[in-house]
């Protein structure tokens, strides 16, 4: 697409033109319904902007508005400065993508959209709770779920290799259709068991590889074990809960499973789970799909043996962490009511299916409703791969920081407190007591500020 131009410049050009349009007779243009400006982000997929972009650009032929799209990269955290440069200034595009935490960081200037929000939950029902954490503030929806970008992180393990050295059939526990799962299979696959094969796979030379570093990868699967175990940092009500039972139990949980982990899992990012499955050597990560899709062009022989499966179920249910992506109206938009209407057409069932399947199934809606579309059910190899990415049966979406305020949550999350606690207890071997405590100050810090 053409570059905008930017601000001075067409101011400029409208006044220039100002007597001209004055003075000649009124004809409905193309785009007599005005602009929208979108600053969406970059999709990892190849050509799966081109799906958002052909159903923007439908909407806006049908509706007269001209709609122009700039697709931010992630990388560098570029879409999230962008958002603040913007936020700032009080001007740019209209609709912007937010990640995780920034409709909180930006309430203040973003257009309440509960109408939007009211009419898609009335249509498909109930938003994911994780989303509705995010992006509903003090009762008012400031962001709406995108389906682009949204993603869970559920295990993501090498069946075959599970058989061979475990004994357990991961798609007889977890087949790709959730009509046919069982519940007295499925409640078997618990932490328990899942140290079990670690230490199985650690011995057969394909250990799991879990990341332990301060990326969201390692914060996201340790908060949803965290969940698991009914471990609670901050309650809704400011107090701090963390020196529990449920806490003990978990951290001793995980002292005995990350020492059947490869040891660099404490340094890796957000690529070096995706790196260890691909290689062949990785028996089994959390994450979602993209890893499978890149095996699958780089190591078919991994990817055909790769099976996307619930969570493991702990004493307080099964949990897999979710982190999805909004769209937000800047209050300083000047097309707020076709920017709305927009939003309610590239949210529709219809239109998601189309996003879900450019996508290879990597973008998630937040709606259960919209778990049926058939993608997930035919992406192969092997068949039915992906089918049980989007949370079904018993699995609740997690997001650690929850179900403290959402800007006490977003530093908990930011600072990575639950996977340092875990560093601290495992790599760097202090006792369990003194990390608590750690964790005790660090979340009075939080609160203060």
């Amino acid at each position: 697409m053409q570059s905008r131009p930017n601000r001075r410049t067409v101011l400029k050009t409208a006044a220039l033109a100002t007597t001209t349009v004055l003075a000649a007779p009124y004809v409905r243009g193309a785009y007599a319904a005005g602009k929208l400006n979108l600053g969406c982000w970059d999709h990892w997929v190849p050509g799966a902007n081109n799906t958002l972009t052909k159903l923007c650009n439908e909407w806006g032929e049908k509706n007269k508005v001209e709609v122009h799209i700039d697709y931010i990269t992630s990388q560098g955290e570029k879409d999230k400065l962008t958002a603040a440069a913007e936020a700032q200034a009080g001007t740019g595009h209209d609709i912007m993508s937010h990640r995780d935490w920034n409709i909180r960081i930006h309430e203040r200037v973003l257009e309440p959209l509960n109408d939007v929000a009211d009419q898609l939950i009335k249509q498909y029902g109930p938003i994911s709770p994780v989303a509705e954490y995010l992006a509903k503030i003090k009762g008012t929806w400031r962001g709406i779920p995108t389906t682009v970008g949204s993603q869970v992180k559920p295990c993501q393990s090498r069946f075959d290799l599970y058989k061979q050295h475990c004994g357990v059939d991961l798609q007889d526990m977890f087949p790709a259709d959730e009509s046919k799962y069982d519940k007295s299979k499925t409640d078997k696959w618990t932490w328990d068991l899942y140290l079990e094969c670690a230490q199985k796979l650690y011995k057969a030379g394909h250990p799991v590889g879990l990341p332990m570093g301060q990326a969201s990868d390692a914060v996201d699967w340790v908060g949803a074990l965290f969940n698991s175990y009914g471990v609670v940092f901050v309650d809704e009500k400011d107090n701090i809960k963390i020196n529990s039972d449920e806490t003990r139990k978990a951290m001793e949980y995980l002292k005995k499973l990350m020492a059947v982990n490869p040891p660099e899992v404490y340094a890796w990012d957000d690529a070096g789970n995706n790196r260890w499955i691909i290689s062949g050597k990785g028996s089994a990560i959390m994450n979602p799909p993209s890893s499978w899709a890149v095996a699958k062009r780089d190591n078919p022989d991994v990817a055909k043996n790769i099976w996307i499966h619930g969570m493991p179920k702990g004493p307080k249910g099964r949990f897999v962490g979710q982190l999805p992506q909004f769209y937000g109206l800047w209050s300083f938009s000047k097309n707020k009511s076709a920017a709305k209407d927009l939003l309610l057409h590239i949210s529709q069932k219809s239109s998601v299916a189309q996003l879900v399947q450019a996508s290879v199934g990597y973008d998630l809606p937040s709606f259960k409703s919209m778990y049926d579309i058939d993608t997930w059910k035919t992406v192969e190899p092997p068949k039915g791969v992906v089918y049980s990415y989007p949370p079904r049966g018993d699995e609740e979406t997690s997001m650690f920081g929850k179900p403290a305020r959402s800007e006490v949550g977003a530093q908990m999350y930011n600072q990575a407190i639950n996977t340092v606690m875990v560093a601290k207890f495992t790599q760097g071997n202090e006792k369990l007591d003194d990390v608590i405590k750690w964790a005790e100050k660090e979340l009075e810090g939080t609160l203060r500020a």
